[in-house]
């Protein structure tokens, strides 16, 4: 705290030094609902421009959520105005959460309007209670005004249609986090810089992690659902287990060491707010987003386990984990200053054989069940080589985490 600052019943104590709240926890509930919509929304548009919608949604999903997991990092949940703040976000993000499959047909300008109420009411509601904190409240005008341009954007693309929609939203989306990278620069304030934003490393890597067991839950939830909904047989059941596996090597590569590890070296930091931004705000994302893609290829490989693989296949059942490893890869870079190889090696095995696979002529790549076992295998590779770096003898080098 500065000198110039002064208490504030609001805050956590020591910048949000308390653990979760259940509170938080309730608030998730939320965005499990969006993952589910977002996957359901790619699964039914597996094209290139499908694709891109469902990205430039998740984008704003994940930075609704995000805004929220840092506002509570200062902000004490357990306080009532807060509570009533965030319950009202909830509501919004709620909203925004069932219209979302139909965001870029007859709900694009509800989907935008709620997205922009939540972004802008709450970074308003922050601004208006962060009385004696100049710092802090100097720091969310400068967000206010970032996100009120956004808003506008949002709203402009749930007026116009088709492409324009599209174009208008991703430009919101770029945006946001080109603002964020550049300190939400202000001529009148000018930017913000990493040590004007004081928080639990701790608290936020909890957060994050929470919100990745979000995704890997509604991964389980999409196989077994899919499984449950037909007769099962022999096949089905084997890719069942295989997507199950996928599911498992998945939590194991990021929760086995990396991300307690990880949230020490955060909160032993001089200034957590630059790695919080990086590792945790920007390099979360193509993990999510390779999750809740292997989702999709999990339901493709059960629903037609011998069917040839075609290129949305590939795409999904490669490609999924290919981003993952390759998200899990820049964040361990920026937090522990080195590229681990194994996940490399296996990202860049999947991204190969799907390169190869696309080229071949329709119909001749493997059935959907082999291409799934393989995407395991690099999966297993990765997590086999972190366990084989932990157990090495004493006086080897020893791998980066």
């Amino acid at each position: 705290m500065s000198q110039a600052d002064r208490p504030n019943r609001l805050l956590r104590p020591q910048a949000g030094a308390t653990p979760v709240t259940t509170f938080e926890l309730f608030f998730d509930l939320v965005y499990v609902l969006a993952v589910t919509q977002i996957t359901d929304l790619l699964l039914g548009h597996l094209t290139g421009a499908g694709a891109v919608q469902a990205l430039i949604l998740l984008l704003a999903v994940w930075w609704a959520w995000m805004d929220t997991a840092w506002v509570t990092n200062w902000f004490d949940p357990d306080r009532p105005p807060v509570r009533l703040m965030l319950i009202g976000v909830m509501l919004l993000s709620l909203f925004m959460s069932a219209v979302l499959p139909e965001a870029y047909g007859g709900q694009g300008l509800a989907f935008a309007g709620a997205y922009a109420a939540l972004q802008v009411g709450r970074t308003a509601s922050v601004w208006a209670a962060l009385t004696g904190q100049p710092r802090l409240r100097r720091n969310f005008l400068r967000l206010l005004a970032w996100r009120s341009a956004t808003g506008v954007l949002w709203l402009a693309g749930g007026l116009a249609g088709g492409t324009a929609r599209m174009a208008f939203w991703a430009a919101a989306v770029v945006v946001d986090y080109v603002a964020a990278a550049a300190g939400f620069y202000l001529p009148t304030l000018g930017r913000s810089g990493p040590a004007d934003w004081p928080i639990s490393g701790r608290h936020l890597a909890e957060r994050c992690r929470l919100f990745l067991l979000i995704a890997l839950g509604e991964s389980i939830l999409v196989a077994g659902t899919n499984l449950g909904r037909r007769d099962p047989d022999a096949l089905s059941g084997v890719a069942f287990a295989v997507a199950f596996a996928g599911s498992v090597a998945l939590w194991w590569i990021y929760f086995d060491r990396a991300a307690e590890a990880a949230a020490a070296v955060l909160d032993a930091g001089e200034e957590p707010g630059r790695l919080g931004r990086s590792a945790y705000t920007y390099h979360h994302v193509p993990m999510v987003a390779g999750i809740i893609v292997t989702a999709v290829g999990d339901e493709l490989t059960i629903d037609h386990p011998l069917d040839p693989a075609g290129a949305a296949a590939v795409a999904t059942v490669l490609g999924g984990p290919a981003l993952f490893l390759l998200g899990h890869v820049l964040f361990k870079r920026a937090v522990f200053g080195r590229y681990p190889a194994g996940r490399l090696v296996a990202a860049a095995a999947l991204v190969v054989v799907g390169v190869a696979l696309l080229a071949l002529p329709a119909g001749a790549a493997p059935p959907l069940l082999a291409l799934s076992g393989y995407a395991l295998a690099a999966l297993a590779a990765a997590v086999v080589l972190d366990t084989r770096s932990r157990t090495a003898p004493a006086g080897r080098s020893q791998p980066a985490r």
